[in-house]
């Protein structure tokens, strides 16, 4: 089978090689964290183009309706390595490497406190549990702790295989960005292949200022796929 692989169009959308399963989930609130609920069940296909400027009528699907608003899809995100654009949060058994990409899902929250918080006190084993959970479930891969107790090993989900997530934020009445999992290979609209990366959020509203990430703007806008 082919690698698992996202090529950005000029311009356009997302075209999706290999055979990467395509899923839908739910974002929710339980108690004061966050977790995923399984959603609709979505059409499978060795490849598939899923819309990038939000604006397609077959959702999450292009139908084209880029080319006829002029969308403006270009990739200004940063293309240095995770680990030199990151912020270091110490605590006692974890760090925390954070750089600032947001999605806006909120995972970054558990029932006892936020993750830089946990992160600090994660000599408790209940502090340290949450402070990894708020961390490996967030889909931006924006947050990633790294394990002072087994040789600052950066701790990741482990997926069962490559996979894009459509999320939906009920809460917030509105869809998120693509949920991309198990380090698919993002080939650039100029030909260059991105750092590769257990995960990471791609928009799909179209308004983000960090293409081709996430940047929380579907709140903003109040993006809605359609997909109930």
């Amino acid at each position: 089978m082919a690698e698992a692989t996202i090529k950005i169009i000029k311009n356009g959308p997302y075209m999706v090689s290999g055979g990467v399963k395509l899923t839908q989930a739910i974002m929710e609130s339980v108690g004061h964290h966050r977790e995923y609920k399984p959603g609709k069940e979505l059409p499978q296909a060795e490849s598939y183009a899923l819309c990038r400027c939000g604006h397609s009528k077959n959702m999450p699907f292009c139908d084209g309706s880029h080319a006829k608003l002029g969308f403006d899809g270009t990739e200004v995100a940063s293309t240095e390595p995770f680990d030199s654009r990151v912020e270091v949060f110490a605590g006692e058994t974890l760090d925390l490497y954070d750089d600032n990409r947001c999605a806006f899902a909120r995972f970054g929250h558990q029932d006892d406190g936020d993750v830089w918080t946990l992160t600090e006190e994660s000599g408790s084993e209940k502090l340290r549990d949450e402070a990894i959970k708020a961390a490996v479930d967030c889909p931006a891969g924006r947050l990633v702790q790294h394990d002072k107790r087994h040789d600052y090993e950066a701790i990741e989900p482990e997926f069962a295989e490559p996979e894009i997530t459509l999320l939906e934020d009920p809460e917030k009445q509105c869809s998120g960005p693509l949920y991309v999992k198990d380090g698919i290979s993002l080939v650039s609209a100029e030909g260059f292949t991105y750092e590769k990366r257990n995960r990471y959020a791609l928009c799909r509203c179209g308004g983000s200022q960090n293409k081709p990430f996430c940047d929380a703007m579907h709140v903003n806008l109040a993006f809605d796929d359609g997909i109930v």
